[in-house]
């Protein structure tokens, strides 16, 4: 399965197991920068570190079981799947005990990783899903127009205008009417054309929810045709492309990227610098480990942001499901708290059950001054 949306995370996240550990790995596929031996290589290297961590931890013989079944599980679907994986990262969640199997092919490599836990280790994902938006392309010019829809490193043709709008002519006739005249209808199309360019663009923005729109055209269309265009996809407008509609989808594709990323550093940019003016100003933020996880326990938090890879190991009421640095016993229900490997991770998995965007902010960023970690609220208490 293929790596698209949050809702596969988000159900993946759901996954619990009261009896058994669950164990996540990730591995770095990417061909194009390291050789399959050496993608061998790394995946034996975590499967023995992971064998080894097993026979260290404390658990009972069936736990055991269960994890060295998920390692045999893991073992066999890598070898009869690395000779066609062609995506640049695999992921895979088994827990044997209670039959949960779930793999995913990932479009950016991650750090290759084996954890063993109550729950899915589902960080990796977000963050990757973080990395890319959804992208509408529009490139015109007077003979058609071509619809893209770029996502997660790919690109497909969504459709295809033909313009059919005449040619410019000469001047001609008495004191030029005729041609003026001729240009006058000329103008008509081309405006019509456009309209409908923008319509149609517009419908396949409502079906495919993207989040920017990148349009190719002439410098002198693109400022009329800007205003042709609704709302929803005006406010999404960035950068115009350089392609043409007559350029391959692989051109296309790579001047999108390059554009993503350019946007992605500026939007994380002007993130942190609204969270910082509202943490100087006393406003609707907060920052550090503790106060982080006191917001998302009391529902308070709205954007989470996480300095990318920060991590550090924590403590949950298995109980009531709320977040703590170092606290043995929760405060709340007075029951002993459950240490766990990353708490970063369930801090995450925490804002997405409660509809919170997250936001993965790429190091070295001003958020390290703050604990790494920090929260735009709905409300304070």
């Amino acid at each position: 399965m293929k790596l698209l949306r949050r809702s596969q995370i988000e159900n993946l996240a759901k996954f619990k197991s009261q009896e058994f550990l669950t164990t996540s790995l990730y591995l770095n596929t990417d061909k194009s920068r390291i050789t399959k031996k050496e993608i061998i290589l790394s995946f034996k290297n975590l499967l023995r570190n992971g064998k080894s961590h097993i026979d260290e931890i404390e658990l009972n013989k069936e736990k055991k079981d269960s994890l060295l079944q998920d390692i045999e599980k893991i073992t066999r679907f890598f070898s009869q799947n690395i000779g066609t994986h062609n995506f640049a990262g695999l992921a895979a969640f088994s827990c044997s005990g209670q039959n949960f199997w779930q793999v995913f092919n990932l479009p950016d490599p991650p750090r290759n990783r084996i954890i063993f836990d109550s729950n899915p280790y589902v960080r990796p994902l977000s963050a990757i899903l973080n990395e890319h938006h959804h992208i509408c392309a529009l490139l015109l010019d007077r003979k058609e127009a071509k619809i893209y829809d770029i996502y997660m490193g790919e690109i497909s043709l969504l459709k295809t205008l033909i313009g059919d709008v005449p040619s410019k002519v000469r001047e001609g006739g008495w004191e030029g009417y005729e041609s003026k005249r001729i240009e006058r209808h000329i103008e008509t199309h081309l405006r019509d054309y456009f309209k409908a360019c923008a319509k149609m663009t517009f419908e396949l923005s409502k079906k495919n929810n993207f989040d920017w729109f990148f349009l190719g055209c002439k410098e002198e269309y693109y400022t009329d045709f800007k205003e042709l265009l609704h709302p929803y996809l005006q406010q999404r407008l960035k950068s115009p492309l350089k392609a043409s509609p007559s350029d391959p989808p692989d051109k296309v594709l790579k001047e999108s990227l390059e554009l993503e990323k350019k946007f992605k550093m500026e939007e994380e940019k002007e993130v942190l610098l609204r969270f910082i003016s509202e943490l100087e100003k006393g406003g609707m933020a907060t920052s550090g480990l503790k106060n982080t996880l006191r917001s998302l326990n009391q529902g308070e938090v709205q954007t989470l942001l996480v300095t990318r890879n920060f991590s550090v190991p924590g403590k949950i009421c298995s109980r009531c499901n709320l977040l703590y640095v170092d606290e043995d016993i929760c405060p709340s229900c007075k029951k002993n708290t459950t240490p766990y490997v990353d708490i970063i991770d369930e801090s995450i998995e925490a804002a997405m059950n409660k509809n919170c965007e997250v936001k993965h902010i790429t190091p070295p960023s001003q958020l390290r001054r703050y604990g790494n970690i920090g929260a735009f609220l709905r409300y304070k208490t």
